[in-house]
């Protein structure tokens, strides 16, 4: 699904990314773990066209993606829910909803209806479509961001700490969502996530430091020391 080699990504000249490697099968959730300001959200951003590498490949689907531009990878089935979230504050949750519809290959062409699915997934949603963005709680507006995401039909998801604040009662909605997500549609997911109980319920571990790959392996295998150095605050 997708294959990444040797990327190396810079700000200006100061080196961020350093021969990354990292791959993503079909069906499966990948977690990339490690401290604030190790590369993580940008190398999230450099799979979704928002930073451009120096060097390596990104591979989607067995095609170099490289010089794709951001609404084309979108269009190509990449979904991506930044840190922060991102939703519009001052349109309605049904219209945040809807403007995901533009990620899809036709765009808004066809049917505009919000499928069930969502709602099943995230039935908070469901109650509020008429509220303002804005108006949501951290998490509600959490669960939009995502659900918005899946409007578009994507088949990689991009998650970028989707716990970050919010109350533990809803993380486990949203990490119970996500598997949901992956069980009901074979999308695959790579999620930036420091929330242990979240990362364990991923396939497989990265973990990052200095822009670098330094430990990878299945999360079932997951060691106290891996944990410590790369999760504890």
């Amino acid at each position: 699904m997708l294959n990444i080699s040797q990327l190396n990504v810079y700000y200006g000249e100061s080196h961020i990314l350093r021969n990354v490697d990292l791959n993503v099968t079909a069906g499966q959730m990948v977690c990339l773990i490690g401290r604030n300001g190790v590369g993580k959200t940008t190398l999230l951003k450099t799979i979704m066209g928002l930073l451009k590498p120096r060097l390596g490949t990104i591979k989607y689907k067995g095609e170099e993606i490289g010089k794709r531009t951001t609404d084309r990878r979108a269009k190509m089935g990449i979904g991506y829910v930044p840190q922060g979230r991102e939703i519009i504050p001052r349109i309605t949750v049904k219209e945040n909803l809807l403007l995901g519809l533009e990620a899809r290959p036709q765009g808004r062409k066809g049917k505009q209806d919000i499928p069930d699915h969502i709602f099943e997934l995230f039935p908070v949603l469901k109650t509020m479509l008429s509220r303002m963005g804005g108006d949501l709680s951290g998490g509600q507006q959490q669960q939009l961001a995502i659900a918005r995401a899946l409007m578009g039909e994507p088949q990689l998801l991009l998650l970028d700490e989707p716990t970050e604040g919010i109350q533990p009662s809803i993380i486990l909605e949203i990490e119970n969502a996500v598997k949901g997500i992956i069980k009901t549609t074979g999308i695959s997911v790579l999620l930036v996530e420091q929330h242990l109980h979240f990362v364990r319920q991923a396939d497989r571990y990265y973990a990052m430091q200095k822009g670098g790959i330094v430990a990878s392996g299945s999360t079932s295998e997951l060691s106290q020391d891996v944990i410590q150095q790369f999760l504890a605050v």
